[in-house]
């Protein structure tokens, strides 16, 4: 579905997705998706036609809450960082129990499968509770295939969907985080990182929220076979729990070694398209030393890399997978082994309902590794962006609201900047500098002897050590040659990025 832009008016009813007005039975049974079906039937779909995303679903909506939620946390008493995992859990937690409540209700009807089935079978062979009970059965069997159906699609529908909304809040405070990276900051997460970030790690962590309930609902699902199958076949049960608590404990070491891989494929992905992106940028500089072989070798040496930690974590996610799919004949060999040795009867009513659980026993432990390697992908992705959000910002002293009795946009008085702050050591000492509105000023000088660290200084891009730094909020700065010695027109253009020009103030500094 589209997304706002500044030149559209959001509240408009016609444009909103027909889902924010929906009610109880259109969400449940996507009545709602009809006008938008009908019209792809008519014509191919183009970007007008798809509606605005409701109020809730919009990214600005999903970051206002997000920080609202976090400011509250870091206020007194509380003096401990706020967990960014647990305040997107406060902020969704109506969603996570919603989808929560369907994900449980599909495994209680998918259960209750064997359960009736071993009742047809016990009327078959006259062993019936009451009369009609076949119809009542056959009644049962079918309410239970349609909750079943309903709750799978409304259980993948709103993890999606909050999913998707946890992606956009991510990549709002990613952007929003990216511009006030002090310097030290800047050198640990690069733009590659930044990217990284964005593309992969908040999209894994998009499809959690899914992942998050087949993790519990795989252990509920299991549990519940078990009980069926102690039912059908008594103490011969007891073999396909144990076969299945080895196929577990087995993976735990495996699950370890594919964390360790996962973070150190992430890691030369980060250095990868770090080296990518530098590579791109300086283009022109590469073509006129005639760099590019040497460049292109180290990018394949970091793909290589790349490889290396990649191939691991998929031949140890492959021999996940190979022992959890046979785990399912083990369990079926070890049970009627057991019940020959015990002698254990079995009829058609036993075997027929232990063959139908094993299907529901199947199915959640081939889910297993895809549960563990989603699991292990998000937690790493979000230990990354959680320590990309908590990187220390730009100083707040540097930049100043305009105050009264001071008549010029830019002011410094006994100022000391320095790169690093760790160091004693100051890049520039003793600065007093005024700025006049509509003065031109040239600041002249050797290379390295501190020009752009000015400037920087001026952004706040360079930590302060001592004095005072007034900077007018109206003031505009831009960084290019052609907005100084070039066409006004390239300056606007610039500065309005091909939008409509308004009549507005601006201060113009170079």
């Amino acid at each position: 579905m589209g997304s706002l832009t500044s030149g559209e008016v959001a509240d408009s009813e016609s444009q909103v997705t027909p889902f924010a007005k929906a009610g109880f039975f259109s969400k449940m049974s996507f009545w709602w998706l009809n006008p938008l079906m009908k019209m792809g039937y008519k014509k191919p779909l183009q970007d007008k036609d798809m509606p605005l995303l409701g109020a809730t679903d919009r990214a600005h909506n999903q970051y206002s809450v997000f920080m609202e939620k976090l400011n509250a946390k870091k206020r007194p008493p509380s003096h401990a960082a706020p967990s960014f995992f647990w305040t997107i859990v406060s902020c969704h937690m109506h969603a996570i129990l919603a989808s929560g409540f369907f994900a449980l209700l599909k495994v209680l009807t998918v259960t209750a499968g064997p359960v009736i089935l071993k009742a047809f079978i016990n009327v078959s062979v006259g062993k019936g509770n009451f009369k009609h009970e076949g119809y009542v059965l056959a009644a049962l069997l079918f309410v239970c295939k349609c909750c079943e159906s309903l709750s799978q699609r409304q259980w993948y529908f709103r993890t999606r969907r909050l999913g998707l909304q946890v992606r956009s809040l991510l990549s709002a405070a990613i952007y929003k985080k990216q511009q006030k990276l002090s310097n030290a900051a800047k050198m640990k997460h690069s733009s590659g990182n930044i990217m990284n970030y964005v593309i992969v790690d908040a999209y894994r962590i998009g499809e959690s929220p899914y992942w998050f309930h087949q993790t519990w609902t795989t252990s509920v699902q299991l549990c519940i076979s078990l009980v069926i199958l102690y039912d059908a076949v008594g103490a011969a049960m007891i073999s396909s729990l144990v076969v299945i608590v080895m196929t577990v404990l087995s993976n735990v070491p495996l699950a370890r070694l594919q964390h360790k891989s996962k973070s150190k494929l992430m890691e030369a992905q980060d250095v990868r398209l770090k080296a990518m992106s530098e590579s791109l940028v300086h283009m022109k500089v590469l073509k006129l030393y005639a760099w590019e072989s040497h460049f292109k070798k180290v990018i394949e040496g970091l793909r290589k890399v790349e490889y290396k930690w990649l191939s691991a974590f998929q031949l140890r996610r492959a021999y996940n997978i190979f022992m959890f799919l046979s785990s399912p004949v083990l369990v079926s060999a070890a049970t009627f082994l057991t019940c020959y040795l015990l002698k254990i009867p079995l009829n058609a009513s036993s075997v027929f309902t232990f063959v139908a659980t094993l299907h529901l026993v199947q199915d959640p432990i081939r889910l297993v590794p895809e549960v563990i390697a989603a699991v292990i992908q998000a937690k790493v992705a979000f230990t990354r962006i959680s320590k990309f959000l908590d990187a220390p910002e730009l100083n707040g002293q540097v930049r100043k609201k305009f105050c009264v009795g001071i008549d010029y946009p830019i002011a410094m008085n006994s100022c000391s900047f320095s790169w690093d702050e760790r160091t004693s050591k100051q890049t520039l000492k003793n600065i007093n500098l005024i700025v006049k509105g509509g003065e031109k000023i040239a600041i002249c000088g050797e290379v390295g002897s501190g020009k752009s660290t000015l400037l920087a200084a001026v952004l706040g891009e360079v930590p302060k050590i001592e004095g005072m730094v007034w900077f007018l909020l109206l003031t505009s700065y831009v960084n290019e040659i052609d907005a100084i010695f070039g066409e006004k027109y390239i300056l606007l253009t610039s500065i309005m990025f091909g939008s409509k020009f308004m009549k507005i103030m601006l201060n113009y500094i170079c």
